[in-house]
Formats: structure tokens, sequence, C-alpha cells
């Protein structure tokens, strides 16, 4: 196993950043920690770095208890958001500083950083210093340093926070590559539910210090475990389980609250015995789809997504009466409905 946590809690003060949190990494895997600010995501990731020592529990990489390890004999190279590159060494030298810092031999050093160089695509670009370069490549020279002495773990805390949404894109294809081609265990942080369903292998979900749910992408978003996991992956509309729309489901008064995917909706222009009726309040063309805001009888709104195509069939315009019927929609149990 790459990383085991198990049992582990931090608090700072009164706050409880981490509450009881076990999880395991498997080696060679890519592992994203996904959650909304305050989730706890960071703190475990610097726990996992020994940056933060837990309160109690225990932290062990590749089978070795590292609880109370240092940094340096963890073996863990570590991706800021902000880069933290030396702003007066070029390219190379930034790449090399661990390797020199850790006297590895001249020869050993130059073929390294030449190896990393091209590894994250900057052939020719050494000589120039991080100024020079765009945020996206900087993010890359930062991969190579962390890469430099062949750490047993790679963590990344929100790695594309600070670059603009083309370039994260981008980055994100070229993480999965770079992994694929390294194989080395990694974890990282994003509040960023797209980012983390296409780059990580398995997706570990926190709110308010706990872990909510792990899994695939899919798993995650076809098998939502609570409703703060179905809210947090995936756009979603939340409706009383009264509503009309749901007069054929049948839900019970344990199941207060209905969550239905806005693609999960089908509209008709005509009634039959299984539809409810709305009304079209606005539509919104976003390129690739089309979401259309509506309205049921009783007041309650919610989100429907549409292809370009079905749009086209149904020609929705603002104020138009559409009759609406629910395709796949999931309850929870009333204790989980504050989650």
């Amino acid at each position: 196993m790459g990383i085991s946590v198990e049992h582990v809690s931090k608090h700072f003060g009164d706050f409880k950043a981490v509450d009881q949190v076990s999880v395991e990494v498997k080696t060679g895997s890519l592992v994203a920690l996904l959650g909304p600010s305050g989730s706890g995501k960071s703190t475990l990731l610097r726990l996992i770095a020994g940056l933060e020592l837990p309160d109690r529990g225990k932290i062990y990489l590749t089978g070795q208890d590292a609880t109370h390890q240092s940094v340096q004999n963890r073996r863990i190279g570590f991706v800021f958001q902000h880069y933290a590159l030396f702003k007066h060494l070029t390219i190379r030298q930034n790449i090399a500083f661990g390797l020199e810092i850790a006297k590895q031999p001249k020869n050993r050093v130059k073929h390294r950083v030449e190896e990393l160089i091209n590894l994250v695509q900057l052939q020719g670009m050494g000589d120039r210093y991080p100024s020079q370069l765009s945020g996206g490549q900087r993010q890359r020279v930062a991969l190579a340093r962390a890469l430099a002495l062949e750490p047993q773990v790679l963590l990344l805390d929100e790695p594309f926070g600070a670059l603009d949404a083309k370039v994260r894109k981008d980055l994100r294809s070229w993480l999965r590559n770079l992994h694929d081609t390294v194989h080395v265990t990694t974890v990282f942080v994003t509040h960023d539910q797209e980012e983390a369903m296409e780059v990580a292998d398995e997706l570990v979900v926190m709110n308010k210090g706990r872990i909510e749910q792990v899994g695939s992408a899919a798993e995650l978003y076809d098998n939502p475990a609570t409703p703060f996991v179905m809210s947090f992956i995936g756009p979603v509309n939340v409706l009383p389980s009264s509503a009309p729309i749901f007069k054929r489901v049948g839900y019970q008064p344990e199941h207060p609250n209905v969550f239905l995917r806005p693609h999960d909706v089908l509209v008709a222009l005509t009634s039959d015995e299984d539809t409810s009726p709305a009304i079209v309040n606005r539509v919104i063309h976003l390129g690739w789809e089309i979401q259309a805001e509506l309205a049921l009888e009783d007041g309650h709104a919610f989100t429907v997504y549409l292809s370009r195509e079905q749009f086209k069939q149904l020609n929705l315009r603002s104020g138009q009466r559409v009759y609406v019927k629910p395709k796949d929609a999931k309850s929870f149990a009333a204790q989980y409905v504050e989650a």
C-alpha cells in the first residue's frame, strides 16, 4: 500500500480540521482529495507530508510508520499552488536544487535535470528564469523539481488553482499523461469536481473534516452515499418529495427531499398521466448544451439540461408550457438531510 491513514485527527484550537480520518491510497495510483474550502483536504495532505503532526492516529508510507518521521526522511515531493520557484535561478538550477543539496554527483545531476526537462516538455527552456515562463510552464517546472529526487509519494496542493481555465484544462491532461509515465503514488488536492473526475483514478470526498465517500468518478456520480456527495459531485436539483413531478414515484415521508440531476428530467410538449406541467422561465445557451430554468405549478424551480438536438425538437422559449417527469432521482433518509 502506498499511503495508509488510520484514524487521524488534527485540531487547531477548537476547530476540528481532520476528524478520525482513515483512507488508503494504492501504490502507483493518482488520487484526488476533493471538497470545499475548510473541508480538511489540505490539512490531510500536510499531515501525509509531515508538515503537520496529527493529534492522534497513524500514517504509513509504503508500509512503514511515518507518523513522527521528519519531512526529509519521508521521500515526498510536494508541489504548491503558487509554484514556490526560486526567481533568481534558471529552470535547470531550480530542478537541480534538491539534487545538489543531497550532494548527488554532478554528472548524475546534469543527466537527471535534462531527463526531467524533456519529461515535462520544456526542451530549450532550461536557461530561462521563472519570470520568462507562462504560469503553466512554471507549474511544470515545480513538478519536475518535485520529481527530481525520485520521491516515493508526490503530493500536490491545488496545483492548478492559480491558472486560468484554458491552461488548467490543458494541464489536467498533461498531469494524467505524466503520471502514466512515472507511476509515482500521487495525491492532489482540489475543490474543482471536474478536475478531480477527469484526472484521478479515485476520489476522496471530504466535508467538515471527515470523509464522506471514496470511489471512482463514476461510482460517486451514479451512487452517491450522502446528499453532500450528490450535491458536490455534479449539478443537482433538490426538491421536496411532495413536489408534483414526483406524484407517480411515491417517495415516503422519511425521505423529505429528492435529488434530481438536470439531465435526468424528460421534457415534452404534450402531457400524459406521468407528467407534470411546468413553465419555462429562462433558456440559457451554453454552446454544447442548453440549460432551461423551469418552474412547477406549485412554484418550485429547477434546472434541466438538454442537448442541442433535444432543444431544436422542443423549440423552447420563455413563458412556454411544457410537461416534465423524472427519468431518475435519488432520495436519502432524513438523518442525512443536513449533511
